[in-house]
């Protein structure tokens, strides 16, 4: 079995993304994020920072509905799949039901970086990290990639992340958030639509 490089002793720093384009069991797509916010916060020991929330369309184009998009920045001391664990158990309390990739969702917490983190090893990262738009489709990985091997590619995961965390960087491709997000095309910037201001938790 693959060990985690960097696990976390004292805390790390969690990066999550967090989006809905349906209603849950908590509202709509904004209440059922905010509601997210608040429970995703609890498992931090100390002040979790959020983003504001941002509208955003549906990735791929013409999946659905707009989506509304938002980032946490929490201090864990839990390993990357125990965090993930728990941000799974929060989807399921949102009614989330896992039946399509990239379909539309009720809930999305993804586990975007942890500290400086990288699983399940750098050669296996750098092959999800290089696939092609077609294969993204149609394959899935069957464990963990940290950090996530598409986060310098997705304006509404980097957009929202520049509200919480622009100075993290990425312990192999040694760039900040906010240096990928300044890669992005302005186009693709400019699709992600600033609702609300960041809070903290």
């Amino acid at each position: 079995m693959r060990q985690e490089m960097n696990v976390p002793q004292f805390g790390q720093l969690a990066l999550i993304a967090l989006g809905s384009n349906e209603n849950s069991v908590w509202g709509d797509a904004r209440e059922t994020v905010q509601k997210a916010m608040l429970l995703a916060a609890a498992i931090a020991p100390s002040a979790a920072r959020a983003s504001g929330l941002f509208a955003t369309p549906a990735f791929p184009v013409g999946a659905g509905p707009d989506y509304v998009n938002a980032a946490m920045a929490i201090e864990t001391t839990l390993s990357a799949r125990d965090l993930l664990g728990a941000l799974h158990d929060i989807e399921a309390q949102a009614g989330r039901k896992r039946a399509q990739r990239w379909g539309q969702r009720t809930l999305d917490l993804d586990l975007i970086a942890l500290g400086d983190v990288v699983m399940p090893d750098v050669t296996e990262h750098q092959k999800w990290r290089d696939l092609s738009l077609s294969d993204q489709q149609r394959m899935t990985p069957q464990e963990l990639i940290l950090p996530h091997p598409r986060l310098q590619d997705r304006a509404f995961v980097l957009v929202p992340l520049l509200d919480v965390a622009p100075d993290w960087q990425h312990p192999l491709l040694r760039r900040s958030i906010a240096q990928f997000c300044a890669d992005i095309p302005v186009d693709l910037r400019a699709e992600v639509t600033r609702i609300s201001d960041p809070t903290t938790l």
